[in-house]
């Protein structure tokens, strides 16, 4: 498997089997765009105006609030502030415009464009990856499980435009991949059920795969493993 700059960070998430790649290739996306924002880049003026203008959602506040750098984090908020008072909460808002520019703020996060542009151009690349390489092919063929958001978007994209000649393979095995996952996490949620019955009760009752089968059955419909 020949890797560059584009393919690295998708083989690397594809690598682990364990959970849904996708979510592990996001995460890694997140996480620079993240420590990006929070480390040199806040200083950068392209940067700043972006920022000044968008802001951030609430989970990316969060997480950046979770990280070191405070006096980073205040720096962007202060500019960002200044902007909302004199650009968005204007003297005269009972004029009415084509663009509301209070919506257009809260529906905006600097760090979720970037994660989105980041994203389709690794969703493109592992379009191309299944059309090349067998042994991507191959990882991708193995995985244990694809999330349902994550199966919805890469059923999306799978068609002759991008894949000439894989995309009937990629879409089966990405169903399989998905039904079968379902299908036991059927199976481990109807044994948990099954185990709030009196007469499987007991410290020696058998709960087998089924302890955590809320949580992974919420991760998979949700795509949000972090559920406790």
């Amino acid at each position: 498997m020949r890797n560059d700059i584009c393919t690295i960070p998708v083989n690397e998430a594809f690598e682990e089997n364990d959970g849904c790649p996708m979510c592990r290739m996001y995460k890694t996306v997140e996480n620079r765009i993240t420590d990006y924002i929070m480390g040199a880049a806040m200083m950068e003026p392209d940067v700043r105006i972006s920022t000044n203008e968008m802001g951030f959602c609430e989970k990316h506040y969060t997480n950046m609030m979770s990280k070191r750098g405070r006096l980073q984090l205040a720096l962007m908020l202060e500019s960002h502030i200044d902007e909302v008072g004199s650009k968005v909460l204007k003297d005269n808002l009972v004029t009415l415009s084509k663009e509301d520019n209070v919506k257009k703020l809260n529906r905006s996060c600097f760090i979720c464009s970037k994660i989105e542009w980041g994203f389709s151009r690794m969703l493109e690349t592992i379009y191309r990856t299944y059309e090349n390489d067998s042994d991507f092919r191959r990882m991708f063929d193995e995985q244990k499980m694809f999330c349902m958001p994550h199966f919805e978007l890469l059923k999306s994209g799978a068609n002759k435009k991008n894949m000439k000649v894989y995309h009937k393979d990629f879409l089966k095995n990405l169903n399989r991949i998905t039904k079968g996952y379902c299908e036991n996490l059927h199976k481990d949620m109807k044994h948990y059920c099954s185990m709030y019955d009196y007469r499987s009760g007991g410290k020696d009752a058998n709960w087998g795969t089924s302890k955590d089968a809320v949580e992974r059955t919420i991760a998979f419909l949700t795509g949000n493993d972090n559920i406790k």
